[in-house]
């Protein structure tokens, strides 16, 4: 036997960006190459993708990309992948293709690889020295898998995002047979979905969201907004469905709701008749209590559809009371002010809004504590290796482990940049590389630096202050020829006493150094910028940006 190494550059101590590298006999398979939306601190950033520098160094042994399902934090950063290093091919199941094929049509890439699709039923497939194949799972999207990967030092066992779902919409179960079949065969190495492991018992059938729908979609005589991710086609499936059984038409509105229930239904994972269907701009013909709208925005991204209904901002769709919005999705953390700022404002235009915390209307996609545990019975792995989530939930998965017989040292925490060892002495961690995060923003991606977001952030906090002088003469005896403006933003109350405080001290400072011939436009910005920040920071207590900047004429 060799030795495999395995190295998460993304998904743990997070949710969001997934991405694992495995290595072998000068061979790299990529599992997931997934993206995260910014935090409040990253100001002006778009998403927030894995650094891809270990792969870049190593592009010649990339072998290909294996994708276990739909969803932006498993797929999103793909795209930015390949224009960075070459993919030779990418494997996922047909919806997961579908998607994919999509987005890199988009980005012009679609011709950049092969694309392979697999089914959970298909023979094992080589990539380099990996043999891997598809495990069927449910999720909160059709065609998710587990990837197995059989390795030069192991069996490893990697389920993507996964719960047990013992009444699927499509009646696709996850294959717990197969999954004791793997682990009669001997199983390494389990990477195991963490998302909810804090959390007691088992995560509800998506059945229960439809029957929700059943009661309170055929009572409401407004118009109904049903908001959820736009890649939860069994969600969209199961509120058109009961919206035709009332007599209502679908519309869908939001690009990427449009655009995935159309490849969807292109791919016979979506059953919406086509004269069941109204574009947005027609619904303005339609009596309110004949309309479902199914629309992006649940995370309350500011320029989604449902913010946009919110801020009354939509060219189509608009709230009046009497209407329903259920939002069919739990905030993502991070997003939770955005999202009650959204049900906020729908509510005082006279909606009733429906949402996880007063109505059944959304189960999670991810298996509870009692799921991970029969998992890890099934799969009877040597080790276990805690993935996708914050580090508390890496922790209480790990704890899991402990009590279904996992030994101490067969059980491994790891970090983003963690090198794991597998090899027939058993799984640890060696190493550590670079795995921090690129930001994009705007069209550029990985050009906002640490230096740039803390610029933005101080603008933001204590803002701007800009000092314009113009001096005479370039040939040594140097003047003032006026006093200094002063241009200010972000200062509050008495911001005009303490302009004119600042103004005489920017000319005190300038005239002392012009005096002892200090002429250097780099040496006078720097005593301004001192001087003055001294004064500001002595009388308000915040540090705004000060940008001095001195003209000779």
């Amino acid at each position: 036997m060799g030795i495999c190494r395995i190295i998460p550059l993304g998904g743990l101590g997070e949710v969001g960006k997934n991405m694992t590298v495995y290595e072998a006999e000068d061979s790299i398979v990529v599992v997931d190459a997934g993206l995260a939306f910014p935090r409040d601190e990253h100001l002006g950033v778009d998403l927030v993708l894995p650094d891809f520098t270990y792969l870049r160094e190593r592009e010649h042994m990339i072998r290909g990309v294996v994708l276990t399902h739909g969803h932006e934090d498993h797929v999103g950063s793909l795209p930015y992948l390949m224009r960075e290093v070459r993919v030779p091919v990418i494997v996922a199941t047909r919806l997961t293709l579908g998607l994919v094929k999509s987005k890199l049509d988009e980005h012009g890439l679609l011709r950049e690889a092969e694309l392979w699709e697999k089914s959970p039923y298909d023979d094992p497939f080589q990539l380099g020295p990996f043999r891997i194949e598809f495990v069927r799972m449910a999720h909160s999207i059709p065609d998710a898998a587990a990837v197995v990967l059989e390795t030069p030092g192991g069996r490893v066992v990697h389920t993507g995002d996964y719960k047990l779902d013992h009444t699927p919409v499509d009646g696709q179960r996850t294959d717990v047979g197969k999954l004791a079949d793997i682990g009669n065969r001997g199983v390494s190495l389990l990477l195991g979905d963490s998302t909810n492991a804090e959390r007691a018992g088992f995560t509800q059938s998506e059945r229960v969201v439809g029957e929700a729908f059943r009661q309170i979609i055929p009572q409401r005589t407004g118009r109904i907004i049903v908001s959820s991710f736009a890649s939860n086609v069994h969600r969209m499936q199961q509120a058109a469905d009961v919206a035709m059984e009332c007599g209502r038409k679908v519309a869908f509105v939001g690009r990427s709701m449009r655009k995935n229930g159309n490849i969807a239904r292109n791919l016979g994972y979506m059953n919406v008749p086509d004269d069941m269907i109204m574009r947005p701009h027609e619904l303005a013909e339609l009596p309110r209590d004949q309309q479902l709208i199914l629309c992006t925005g649940s995370q309350g991204e500011p320029m989604s559809a449902m913010t946009r209904i919110a801020y009354n901002d939509h060219p189509a769709v608009s709230v009046e009371p009497g209407d329903t919005v259920i939002i069919s999705a739990k905030p993502i953390p991070g997003n939770e002010l955005r999202v009650h700022d959204a049900i906020n404002r729908l509510a005082k235009m006279g909606a009733e809004v429906l949402h996880e915390d007063n109505a059944p209307v959304h189960v999670s996609g991810h298996g509870k504590a009692e799921e991970l545990r029969t998992i890890i019975g099934l799969v009877r792995p040597r080790a276990v290796m805690p993935v996708h989530g914050e580090f508390r939930m890496l922790a209480a998965h790990a704890q899991l482990a402990r009590e279904g017989g996992i030994p101490e040292e067969g059980i491994i925490l790891a970090e983003n940049g963690s090198v794991v060892e597998l090899s027939e002495h058993g799984a640890r961690i060696v190493d550590q590389v670079t795995a921090g995060m690129t930001f994009v923003d705007g069209l550029g991606v990985g050009d906002v630096a640490d230096v740039a977001l803390r610029d933005r952030r101080r603008l933001s906090e204590d803002g701007v202050l800009i000092v314009v002088a113009t001096l005479t003469g370039s040939n040594g005896d140097g003047a003032l020829t006026a006093p200094p403006e002063l241009i200010a933003r972000g200062f509050g109350e008495g911001a005009d006493t303490l302009l004119d405080e600042l103004r005489a001290e920017a000319q005190r400072v300038l005239e002392d150094l012009l005096a002892d011939d200090v002429t250097e436009i780099k040496l006078l910005q720097e005593h301004v910028h001192d001087a003055l920040g001294g004064v500001v920071y002595d009388r308000t207590r915040r540090r705004p940006m000060i940008l001095p900047v001195l003209v000779e004429v």
